[in-house]
Order: structure tokens, then sequence, then C-alpha cells
């Protein structure tokens, strides 16, 4: 199997309730339909990020993060005619996953909205470095840090192997941060730990990743159909 990952734009004139519904609700039964073999839809519906985290724009794309699995990529023409539907704009990207940290146990069904909030981040590699020392800042030395300070319940990571739409953003990397209650990532405090370690990590993404090509958003999960063996069971 493969996983594919699209970050979908709300359209405009829709508010996010009517959004979420249609996401969670027509759109999420025909993406099923349509061969996904697991799906989770993660909706930018708690509200901006306060001044210190890094904000979103229209052109990132981060109304939405569609997650989902196909036995094959060949096979995702009705899922991107499925998504283009909603009326927004939609990215696409292959891409593949590392879970450095899951839920420790899952106690909620597929369907339910899942406990917490995630941060989505979406950032492309920094132009003056190679891909090497792109993945070992990110991969292994950055994942060690985050999961040292902040108190994450998951922690996501999905490398994007190519874009599979036209004008997609060059993004290199999709990362999930989920944390138990808002307050979490709203809190410097509770996120980082000290002024001094949030600087230390503010520095260190900087060796992998420009900031201002780096985009941001709070978003609730909702995992629809899990992969087999992280349903809890």
């Amino acid at each position: 199997m493969e996983k594919l990952v699209y970050l979908v734009s709300r359209p405009d004139q829709q508010e996010v309730e009517g959004f979420r519904k249609k996401l969670l609700g027509e759109t999420a039964a025909s993406l099923l339909q349509g061969g996904a073999r697991a799906l989770t839809v993660n909706v930018a519906d708690i509200g901006e990020l306060p001044e210190g985290i890094h904000r979103s724009d229209p052109e990132a794309l981060l109304g939405a993060s569609v997650s989902l699995w196909l036995d094959s990529l060949d096979g995702r023409a009705p899922i991107e005619e499925c998504l283009a539907s909603l009326g927004g704009r939609i990215a696409g990207y292959l891409v593949t996953e590392s879970v450095p940290r899951d839920y420790a146990q899952r106690d909620w069904p597929d369907g339910a909205r899942s406990p917490g909030v995630t941060l989505v981040a979406a950032f492309p590699k920094r132009s003056d470095i190679d891909e090497a020392t792109f993945f070992a800042e990110w991969q292994e030395q950055h994942t060690r840090l985050s999961l040292s300070l902040h108190p994450l319940t998951r922690y996501l990571r999905n490398a994007v192997a190519r874009p599979l739409t036209a004008g997609a953003p060059p993004y290199r990397a999709l990362v999930e941060e989920r944390v138990a209650d808002l307050q979490d990532l709203l809190d410097p405090l509770r996120f980082y730990g000290s002024v001094e370690d949030q600087e230390r990590a503010v520095e260190h993404v900087q060796r992998f990743t420009d900031l201002d090509e780096m985009h941001t958003a709070l978003m609730s999960e909702y995992i629809l159909r899990s992969l087999p063996g992280r349903d809890g069971s």
C-alpha cells in the first residue's frame, strides 16, 4: 500500500462547520468507496494560532489534511475528484510515514473526534542544504529534541516522496504533533518547558527549513478508518 496526504483549502464563503460536516460525511464516504484502505481527516476548526506560534496563510492549503492509504497511487483519480468537489484547492503528496510516538492507549472508536489537538506543520527543505543534511537534522536530531521537550501524545512524520497534483507547494515534510489539551500548545512554557528550550527548538528548526516557508494550523483529528493494529484493539 501507499500513503497519500492531501492538503485542502476551505472555500472562502463556507463556514468551518459546514466544511467539517461535508468532509466527515459524504466526502469521507466517497473516499472509502473510492478505494481508501484507511482514512484520517484533520480539520482546522479550532481557531487562529496566537502570536509566537507560526501562522498559516491561504496559499498553505491548511483548511484540512486528508491522509489515506491506497493499494496503488495509480487509482487516485476518484480520490482527487472527490476532494476537488469540496470547492477549494487541493495539493496531493505521496509520502513515507514514520510514527516516532503513537497513542499509549486508544480507547475511542473510528469516526469519533480524537481527544486533544493536532498542530499540523508543512515545510520545505532549506534551499542551501542537501537532502542528507535535511533528513539528518529533521528526522534524527529534531525528532529527539521534540520528544524530549513537548508533551506529545502522538507524533507523526510524513516525508514527501513527490507531489501528485499540479501546483502543489514544494513541501518536503508534513508533520502532525498531537497534545492532550489545547493549552499544551498555547502556553509556551507547557509546550517547550522554558524560554531557553523554546529558543533552542526554534534555532534548530532553522537548520533544515526556512521559518517564513513553514505553515501550521491547529486541527481536530478524526480517524475514520484505522489501519489494522491501530484501532485500539
